[in-house]
């Protein structure tokens, strides 16, 4: 009986899985756990949507310095880094008494510490995949889908039955652990042959000038602006809204505000990855008519979410809008890798998460302070109209 061998490239995504898995189920922890945290420490709606805003902006301010570090030194060292200290952070959460640990220890230490990932890891799977590029990268998107999922219900969970505190502790210890698992079992790409003469190190001004040449980065960096305001809007609160809307039990509304959501993000992403490698070499601007009409058509079931009074309806509004927004994730970087050369491809990556997460930053406290004044219901709704945006 022959010993079965799975190809390096795709042993690299399944260990890149479990990090990004990590990566996504620390920062979905916190919003599971809102009402936990908000009692314990006496925190309004308005202070732990300040929480998770600065988490973002400090996301949104040093992934494009992960981009540019991405294209200049070891993506295996940047992914080890970052992964041991967003655990780290995500260990020490769990020990915060008050407002200013936590802005420290979650928004400063695990948000600093996540932003290194994702332009080192889409780099270094492009650099290993070639004509499977969209199928690696959708493969490795699903861990945010089941993270998000998992972690969802297995924080609310742990937080119901041992505190809030020890569902931090948990995910920091696995990650701490998984960062070396990451740094023995990943290896950096040699430069194909042919494009070793032009991997030559760029340099910061070279980068800067060669990414803004390409129009194709401000509409992507524009639209994923929007996108990114809707899913750090609905993550954070979707939860906290099951929970108060239809009273389910934290784990219940943990589980239930990703299960159906990213279930049909995880159907969207792969049909959307299929059609877009087998259609791409005959159109060339098929990518971004994918991603257009995953946010156009995602858009009316945001909107239904918010103000539908039935349980059943706001789930299957969850899963339609799961189901768009996966065929927009599916072609995210893809359609950015197109028109970048391989060593503008981390830097890139980081100027439009930047964008991105820096626009999105804002989601949380605006709908704090949204449900302070008109309630979570018009909050929800109000998503909509930033997939509208992005469409066009």
């Amino acid at each position: 009986m022959k010993k079965l061998l799975i190809p390096y490239k795709w042993r690299l995504i399944i260990i890149l899985w479990v990090a990004y898995f990590l990566n996504q189920g620390d920062r979905q922890i916190f919003n599971v756990v809102i009402p936990l945290i908000k009692a314990d420490l006496h925190i309004s709606d308005v202070e732990i949507g300040l929480v998770a805003t600065i988490f973002t902006l400090i996301y949104g301010i040093l992934v494009p310095v992960a981009g540019f570090v991405g294209d200049l030194v070891s993506k295996k060292k940047i992914i080890f880094f970052s992964l041991l200290v967003f655990s780290l952070g995500t260990l020490l959460t769990g020990l915060s008494n008050g407002v200013i640990l936590l802005v420290i220890f979650r928004s400063i230490a695990t948000g600093g510490g996540e932003a290194f990932y994702y332009p080192a890891a889409t780099s270094l799977i492009a650099q290993f995949h070639k004509k499977t590029r969209a199928m690696a990268m959708s493969i490795h998107q699903t861990s945010v889908y089941i993270g998000t999922i998992a972690s969802g219900f297995i924080a609310g969970y742990i937080g119901e039955n041992y505190g809030w505190h020890m569902a931090f502790l948990s995910f920091g210890i696995i990650g701490v652990i998984w960062a070396f698992i990451v740094l023995f079992g990943v290896k950096n790409a040699p430069a194909p042959k042919e494009e070793k003469d032009r991997l030559d190190t760029p340099s910061l001004k070279e980068i800067i000038v060669t990414i803004f040449q390409k129009k194709t980065v401000y509409f992507l960096s524009m639209a994923f602006g929007c996108m990114c305001f809707v899913n750090i809007g609905y993550l954070t609160w979707m939860p906290t809204f099951l929970h108060e809307k239809f009273q389910l039990s934290l784990s219940a509304s943990g589980l239930h505000s990703t299960l159906y959501h990213f279930i049909f993000a995880f159907l969207g992403v792969m049909l959307g990855a299929k059609i877009s490698d087998k259609l791409a070499s005959k159109r060339k601007q098929i990518r971004m008519e994918i991603a257009f009409f995953g946010l156009l058509l995602g858009a009316p079931f945001i909107f239904w979410m918010g103000i539908t009074d039935s349980k059943e309806a706001c789930y299957a509004a969850m899963a339609l809008f799961g189901l768009f927004r996966g065929i927009y994730d599916s072609n995210l970087f893809a359609a950015l890798f197109d028109v970048i050369e391989p060593r503008f491809r981390a830097s890139s990556t980081g100027i439009m998460l930047a964008f991105a997460f820096i626009i999105g930053a804002l989601a949380p406290v605006v709908l704090g302070w949204i449900k302070t004044i008109a309630g979570l219901d018009t909050g929800i709704s109000f998503l909509s109209i930033f997939y509208l945006m992005g469409a066009i």
